[in-house]
């Protein structure tokens, strides 16, 4: 039987919001395929013909050990994993019957990457948009009907109460939309159901249609993604209907928005956690400055940004511990991978090294100690293959003194706080910031609780670490302008790491240490001292914008760098900033000087 060809495209996503034109140009420069039973279409690690979808038939996907992936019939297409990674084939593919295929050449397919963003967005799920589209992935430009759900929930005015709250509990959704004659009629969230029904005590049989949404704000399709935010935050709405000429075609949410914003780096991380070796981990982080920037021109606060950017260096850092298993055996005793300074807070960005230690479990023999050298090592190598390089201060599980049991840490920590010489603030300044990435976390709980609790409570300590927070100055002269480096290859230019966000990032540790917090991030750690009464409202809030000010141009100066294909660094020609630009970061400086100064003095802190 003679199948007519353009069909399957005009109905299969992503190419049936592709325009006629494209579609049939596609169909002119595909080739059908007939492929017997168990005709193997292609096999691991050759190079790939295309991408192949199924008119008609079954095919099995088995990976390079033969084990079956999955099993595709009609409409499924196969090979795209391939085609994104250097176009050789990650996995086999096999006819389990007689097969009818439409094969999109390769050079075709990373064409329609490049051209057509919904295509694109369908296909390549490892984060990096092609160059093309790079400067366009952001709400202002990108159509609804590309983030919508297209299969909405629906249920009739005369749905009862019960079974719409049931439909909702097993679909895991907080909304129905309501649909009479084909068109819909209304709306009905969960906040319905409890402020109209459960608070009403309205009887379960009560119909949707009493408590529903009549006439609910909709969008049609050619709207675009700040169409969805402007009206949510303008009406104060979680969830939109798309309508095409009166017709339910989907749904929005919140949480779509959030995906949307969040999708690049969500794909790092599970591409990072699948990954079979340290060349496909590298491939992965390199993308990292241009997830840095995309997230920077979407609108996202630092703070996400750097959250996002810290989870793949966890995944990575957990991937890497599990191929170090893998090659060394199982571990001979439990132990706890940590990571300190930028990645402990979760605040790394497109420059960062590695700060971590091991914590191994207390009792464990010389010889099982052994196991953990190389462990640690290959650890760290691939690490800075990652792009994470070696710590120059050598602050890494690999040194031996950084690989001890929790007694020995625990002795550790009473050391500094007992004596805090120079030595002792710097370390404790970076161990106060340790964070479980991989393995045991039992054995740094107790650890963290005591430390946080004997260090409040020795004064002599917690003020020689508060003079330790002082030694990073904030770029101010005498009379209050900006200073900048005056020497060397970053001359007149302000290092907005060091004199930037570290002093911010002190103060932090010195609020944490005092209120006996357990947060770690910077931010949060402002937040939670301001809950706490530990800085007055003002100033804390004063210091949490001028934190945000700061770590915001920070992340925008290595942003603009990479898109200039230069490496980013921290350090900003303040002669690239406006004047108004230039007085709003002075005033920061100003804030965060004062803050120092109130930390020093004692006014920082609240009887």
């Amino acid at each position: 039987m003679t199948i007519d060809k353009p069909c399957i495209l005009s109905y299969l996503h992503p190419y049936d919001v592709l325009s006629k034109g494209a579609r049939k140009d596609i169909l002119e420069k595909s080739e059908w395929i007939d492929v017997g039973k168990n005709h193997k279409i292609y096999s691991y690690g050759e190079h790939l013909k295309g991408l192949y979808i199924i008119e008609s038939g079954l095919v099995s996907i088995t990976d390079a050990n033969d084990t079956p992936l999955s099993l595709l019939s009609r409409e499924n297409s196969f090979g795209e994993r391939g085609l994104l990674r250097a176009g050789v084939a990650v996995n086999t593919a096999t006819a389990q019957e007689d097969c009818r295929l439409l094969c999109i050449p390769a050079a075709l397919f990373q064409k329609l990457l490049t051209q057509h963003e919904p295509f694109q967005r369908f296909f390549d799920r490892s984060g990096r948009a092609p160059a093309a589209l790079t400067q366009s992935a952001n709400l202002t430009n990108v159509l609804v009907d590309s983030l919508m759900a297209t299969n909405p929930a629906v249920c009739a005015p005369t749905t009862t109460l019960q079974d719409a709250s049931r439909l909702m509990r097993d679909r895991h959704i907080s909304c129905l939309c309501v649909v009479a004659g084909g068109h819909l009629v209304g709306i009905v969230t969960l906040r319905d159901i409890v402020n109209k029904a459960v608070a009403d005590n309205l009887p379960t049989n009560t119909p949707v249609g009493e408590v529903m949404t009549t006439q609910p704000q909709v969008l049609p399709p050619s709207a675009i993604g700040s169409d969805v935010l402007h009206m949510m935050m303008e009406h104060r709405l979680g969830h939109l209907p798309v309508v095409s000429s009166g017709r339910l075609v989907g749904i929005v949410t919140q949480t779509d928005l959030t995906r949307f914003q969040a999708s690049h780096a969500a794909s790092f991380v599970s591409d990072a956690a699948h990954a079979t070796s340290v060349q496909d981990l590298t491939l992965i982080t390199s993308r990292i400055p241009d997830l840095l920037v995309h997230l920077v021109a979407a609108g996202n606060r630092h703070d996400v940004v750097t959250r996002l950017i810290t989870d793949i260096a966890d995944v990575v850092t957990r991937r890497l511990l599990r191929m170090a298993e893998a090659q060394f055996g199982p571990p001979p005793a439990r132990y706890l991978w940590m990571a300190c300074g930028s990645q402990g807070r979760q605040e790394q960005t497109g420059v960062s090294d590695q700060d971590n230690c091991l914590i191994l479990e207390d009792g464990i023999s010389e010889a099982n100690r052994q196991y953990f050298a190389p462990f640690a090592q290959f650890v760290s190598d691939g690490l800075d293959a990652c792009g994470y390089v070696y710590c120059p201060g050598e602050m890494m599980a690999t040194t031996p003194r950084w690989c001890q049991p929790v007694s020995v840490w625990s002795d550790y920590f009473k050391s500094w706080i007992a004596s805090p010489g120079k030595e002792a603030q710097m370390l404790a300044s970076v161990m106060f910031d340790l964070r479980p990435i991989g393995g045991d976390e039992t054995l740094f709980a107790d650890l963290h609780s005591q430390t946080l609790k004997a260090a409040a409570a020795n004064s002599i300590f917690t003020a020689h670490m508060a003079t330790n927070a002082l030694t990073h100055a904030t770029p101010l002269g005498l009379l209050r302008g900006l200073t900048t480096i005056r020497a060397g290859e970053n001359r007149n230019t302000i290092d907005m790491k060091l004199n930037g966000v570290i002093p911010v990032v002190d103060l932090g540790r010195m609020y944490a240490l005092q209120g006996q917090l357990p947060e770690l991030n910077t931010r949060s750690r402002l937040k939670a001292a301001l809950v706490a009464g530990i800085i007055s409202d003002s100033g804390g809030a004063d210091l949490l914008d001028a934190y945000d000010l700061v770590a915001q141009t920070r992340l925008d100066h290595q942003a603009n760098l990479i898109k200039q294909s230069k490496a980013p660094d921290n350090f900003l020609p303040p002669a690239t900033l406006s004047g108004f630009e230039r007085s709003h970061l002075r005033d920061a400086f100003v804030v965060i000087k004062t803050m120092q100064s109130a930390l020093m003095q004692g006014r920082g802190v609240l009887a």
